[in-house]
Order: C-alpha cells, then structure tokens, then sequence
C-alpha cells in the first residue's frame, strides 16, 4: 500500500496509513497518535476488543527483542491475533523465496503487515507491493518510525512537554537507526538544541544533519559529553552496533567510546531523564539503573500502549 499523508477518515489522519518513515508525520498528528496512548494508559479495558477479528503479521528479517514482542502484545491486548514469520530458516526464504512473494503471501493472510529488515528501502518496497498497511519495524540505517514515535511520547510524558527542551543523542549517529530516527523527529517539534554526541568516526551523517539545518534546527555536534551534560534535560543514548560496520577494524576503532556512568552524571540536571532504545551493552553503567535518571524500562513499558495507539488508528477507522 503506497503511503498518503492525506489518507484519513474523519479526524483520523493514520487510517489505512502505512508508517515508513518518521518525516512522512506532522506535529499534530503526533500529537494525535500520542493522545490516544495517554486514553489507552487511562483505561486500557476499554480498548480490549477493538480489532477483534484483525491479524498482524509480523515478518523480522533482522533480531529483535522489545520492537516485535511489543507490536504482538499491543495487537492481542486490542483483541485481535497476530502471524510470525518466524526464524528465517524455518520458512520458505531458506528455499529462496525472494521478500516480494513472501509480501504477497503475508499479505493475503494478515491485515496490516510489521517488517524489519536489514536494508534500507524494504518496507518501502513491501508498502509498495501490499494492499494492507505496512508499518517499517526498521530498515537499514536511517527508519525506525515507531521506535521514534515511542521515544517522543516518552519524553512527552516524562516532561510533559517535547518543545524548548536541550537533548543530547550519544554514541553511535552514523550507522544507528533509532538514534537518526530520534533526530529526525525532534526535526518536527521545537526542541531548543540538540548536542549530537559522538566520536567523529560516528558523526550523524549528511542525509539528516541537512534536514536539522533546512528545518532551522539549533545543533551541535561534540566529542566530549562531560562538556554539555549540564545543558541537557533529555539524554538519549545508544550503543555502538557492531553489526552495522562494514568495516570490522572500524568498529574496533570506536568501540567503548562512551560509557554513563555516575560519574558523569554528578554534573547533570537534577531532573535530567536518561533514554535508551536498548538493547544496551556496556555504554550505561548498571549503576545508572537505580537513579531518578533512569527511564530506559519506563521507555519500553511505554512501547505496548504506543503501538496499540498506532494499531487501533491504522486499522480501526
């Protein structure tokens, strides 16, 4: 189903919408999408049979733990039932079945269809072939819409506002998508800095640092996050992805570069929060987990109401 930022019933501007990329949303449909979470949290009984009868497929051609478990969670808990394409192996790709045919085949099973997938452009490419819905679970470098739309909702939440407030994005900007994805969607707010921290091995690229400059976004990128962690009431960290270097001496280079620990954060704001799309490895110290600036699980509890917001938009109607 080719995406249209006009396909809407009534108010409802996500209707039969696919979801690819974060830029594809305006503020305000955010904010509409984030309001519907916040009803969800209030009474989440209310919600419980509202796609009785509707089926997500969920087709990950890449690991994930939190991404998947929490669109099939927010599916049942609306009522309706999901299809896992399961382990690669054990499906008709092993036989050589090329990624359109299994579309094809999703499609006609299942009514909106999550896919990630290890290279940029995929879910696009299933959008296009699909008559359903298609939401991108992750592609490449650059998307992870939901993922986004889950970190602006907790940041929402948290301060109860996305605007006026100074972020920092640490670790690996280059080749992480949920880190470019966090920024591409402050790009639609109005935060008031953004400090894109990072070893210059891992500077974000041109592709989305342009569209900070082209939106007047104030940022700037430094090595060192001990100079701009009193500045900062949203610290967004990511690890550094081994397995998104091409180069495996390049990762060797980098990794390690960063690590919170209470030591750096003896200097932050008192009401700092610090977010993680996880999973992490050693780039927050455990010793973070016990603070009031932890809200990384507070993060991901929050995924399940989130995806169920979107779920029920797209397919409800």
């Amino acid at each position: 189903m080719v995406p249209s930022p006009n396909t809407h019933v009534g108010f409802n501007p996500f209707y039969r919408r696919d979801v690819l990329s974060i830029l594809d949303f305006k503020k305000e449909e955010l904010e509409y999408l984030f309001q519907e979470a916040e009803n969800i949290l209030r009474d989440p009984t209310k919600y419980r049979d509202v796609l009785r009868g509707k089926i997500l497929a969920t087709a990950f051609f890449e690991p994930s733990t939190r991404t998947r478990l929490s669109f099939q969670s927010a599916i049942l808990r609306l009522g309706g039932s999901y299809l896992d394409l399961g382990e690669l192996e054990k499906s008709s790709i092993a036989k050589g079945e090329n990624i359109a045919d299994t579309i094809r085949m999703l499609d006609s099973y299942a009514d909106i269809i999550v896919i990630r997938h290890k290279l940029e452009g995929a879910a696009k490419f299933a959008a296009e072939i699909a008559e359903n819905p298609v939401i991108n679970a992750g592609d490449g470098r650059k998307h992870h819409p939901t993922q986004a739309m889950l970190d602006m909702f907790t940041v929402r939440r948290l301060k109860n506002r996305i605007d006026g407030l100074t972020y920092g994005v640490l670790g690996d900007l280059k080749y992480g998508r949920a880190a470019a994805s966090f920024i591409l969607a402050l790009s639609i707010f109005s935060p008031k800095k953004i400090y894109l921290i990072s070893p210059g091995l891992l500077r974000a690229r041109e592709d989305v640092t342009s569209i900070l400059r082209e939106r007047g976004i104030s940022f700037e990128e430094v090595e060192n996050p001990s100079e701009v962690i009193g500045e900062l009431d949203v610290l967004y960290v990511t690890r550094i992805q081994r397995e998104r270097f091409p180069d495996p001496s390049e990762y060797e280079k980098v990794k390690g570069s960063y690590i919170v620990d209470l030591k750096l954060l003896r200097n932050a704001k008192e009401d700092l929060i610090v977010l993680h799309p996880l999973p992490r490895v050693d780039e927050i110290a455990l010793e973070v987990d016990g603070t009031r600036y932890a809200k990384y699980f507070e993060q991901a509890r929050l995924g399940v109401p989130l995806r169920m917001a979107l779920l029920k938009l797209v397919l409800e109607g």
